[in-house]
């Protein structure tokens, strides 16, 4: 009787429920998922790659809810790349996987940059920040943090062959006097397959006295597998095989909640959306955490229902801020790098001001683009734009940015001004269809549809704001590994002529199927 009442106590705090919860947890780009729990309180660190700020740090009551909480960085480091300057970029680099930890009252993110060329460590005592970094040469690959009960803190990387670090206590480098060991020689042997992707993605854990390291390997012909090695003693030996296989939802680790469940975070490559999460149930039998329901990924978890990713993960924005409030909410990254002296929200209030500094060839090359993931399953955003300030050659409006980018925008050129729709066929812009406009105020729209991964969109215009109409053709929105993120919505201005140009947004809005229910 007694454990049925704590059944029915624990469901009305809503802390346990009966298929809930459905896979994927998040269905937006939120890939090289890191996870640890905190008292009653869950925490996850991602990645952003290019964006700025960059390595987002999430917390969830619930493991399946989550909030964006703070940024590691505001700017990952100041080169050409990162800056989009002197015709530079580092799509598809910037930072990548990263490990969060807690340690004697403190929160530690790791990650590694190729763009840097350094491994970099970010420590608060507050998950908001702010984020203190060390940062040290060279960028190890796909690490995993671990501070071990003999006080000494490890650093797990590489890629087929894994090694094995010890760092300074105070994260700054390697221990001085010590050497790189090899901790095991070909991980990805244990999945007895031809490998097209070796064994990275490394996550360790400690459980009941064993060691336990995660890994993703890809065999040839095959799908995503999760790899997991076990040994009594961190130097080994370590034995390994094949920890999970299904739908190619792999790379993660183990999490486990107060009442004593366990889950692994994975996630899974899903088209245009990008690369979404996804949460297991886990068993421990002869020692082995065994993942899945009868080796399958369930698409409904004994956990409390998924909400809206709106308004923490994604959210609309009116441009208005009250004293006190943050400039932009932690909803926006930038493309790069921005150069601040170009934009504002202050000199018009109500309204984000873009303005032109430089002459730009392309969408994907112009400084100051402000983004937001795209949602799945389907989603929309919409704006409005003044452009009564724009200059000569000037392209502003709603874009869709990935590779192969598409967008709406109004253009002026020679005294005219034009609504236009671009996207991007054999590597190049092609503006499909054009419409002259006379009026400096525009709505534009883009609807997304990742339904069984149809990865399409539309382009709208309005003249009014309530009455649209479709423009020029459907994008196709396949993920790209030069990129190798999933498709946002962006605001953008460039100029291709004369620069000075302004471009005023009065609205960001994000709308959803689930948020419409």
């Amino acid at each position: 009787m007694r454990k049925i009442l704590n059944i029915y106590f624990l469901l009305l705090a809503g802390q346990i429920g009966f298929g809930q919860a459905h896979n994927p947890i998040v269905h937006a780009d939120v890939p090289d998922l890191s996870m640890i729990r905190v008292g009653d309180t869950y925490y996850m660190s991602s990645t952003t790659m290019h964006m700025s700020p960059g390595l987002p740090i999430m917390s969830s009551k619930d493991l399946v809810n989550w909030k964006l909480e703070s940024y590691c960085y505001d700017r990952l480091v100041e080169n050409d790349a990162m800056n989009l300057t002197n015709g530079q970029n580092t799509y598809g680099r910037g930072s990548w996987a990263s490990c969060i930890r807690y340690h004697n009252g403190e929160f530690m993110v790791s990650t590694f940059a190729a763009t840097s060329g350094k491994t970099h460590i970010y420590t608060s005592k507050n998950i908001k920040g702010p984020w203190k970094e060390k940062s040290f040469a060279p960028a190890y690959h796909d690490h995993s943090i671990f501070f071990d009960d003999d006080g000494k803190t490890y650093l797990i990387y590489g890629a087929g062959k894994l090694k094995i670090i010890e760092l300074k206590s105070d994260l700054s480098g390697k221990m001085e006097g010590t050497e790189e060991k090899t901790l095991i020689e070909n991980a990805s042997a244990a999945a007895n397959a031809p490998i097209m992707l070796q064994a990275e993605g490394s996550q360790l854990f400690k459980h009941n006295g064993k060691y336990y390291l995660f890994n993703i390997v890809w065999p040839r012909g095959g799908m995503r597998t999760v790899l997991i090695h076990r040994a009594d003693k961190i130097s080994g030996p370590w034995e390994g095989k094949i920890g999970f296989q299904d739908l190619g939802v792999a790379q993660g680790g183990l999490i486990d909640t107060p009442d004593g469940r366990w889950f692994s975070y994975l996630f899974r490559d899903n088209g245009g959306v990008g690369r979404i999460p996804y949460l297991v149930p886990v068993e421990w039998k002869d020692g082995w955490p065994v993942l899945g329901e009868n080796g399958k990924v369930p698409m409904s978890l004994n956990l409390p229902a998924n909400k809206s990713l709106i308004p923490n993960i994604v959210n609309s924005d009116e441009f208005t801020r009250k004293k006190g409030e943050p400039t932009l909410p932690l909803v926006w990254q930038w493309n790069h790098n921005p150069d601040n002296s170009l934009w504002s929200l202050t000199e018009r209030k109500g309204f984000l001001r873009l303005k032109t500094g430089r002459i730009d060839t392309s969408f994907v090359s112009a400084r100051n683009t402000l983004t937001q993931r795209t949602i799945g399953p389907e989603s929309t955003g919409s704006i409005a734009l003044d452009a009564s300030k724009m200059k000569d050659g000037d392209i502003a409006g709603l874009g869709l940015l990935q590779k192969n980018y598409g967008f709406v925008g109004l253009k002026n050129e020679n005294g005219t001004k034009s609504i236009i729709m671009v996207s991007t066929k054999g590597g190049k812009a092609v503006e499909i269809e054009k419409v002259s406009v006379s009026r400096n105020t525009v709505y534009f729209k883009a609807e997304c549809n990742f339904k069984d991964r149809a990865d399409m969109a539309n382009f709208f215009y309005s003249l009014d704001g309530k009455s649209w109409v479709k423009i020029g053709e459907p994008l196709k929105m396949p993920y790209t590994l030069p990129h190798f993120m999933g498709y946002r919505f962006s605001l953008f201005n460039f100029a291709t002529k004369e620069i000075g140009g302004i471009a005023d947004f009065d609205y960001f809005r994000i709308e959803d199927k689930i948020s419409e229910k």
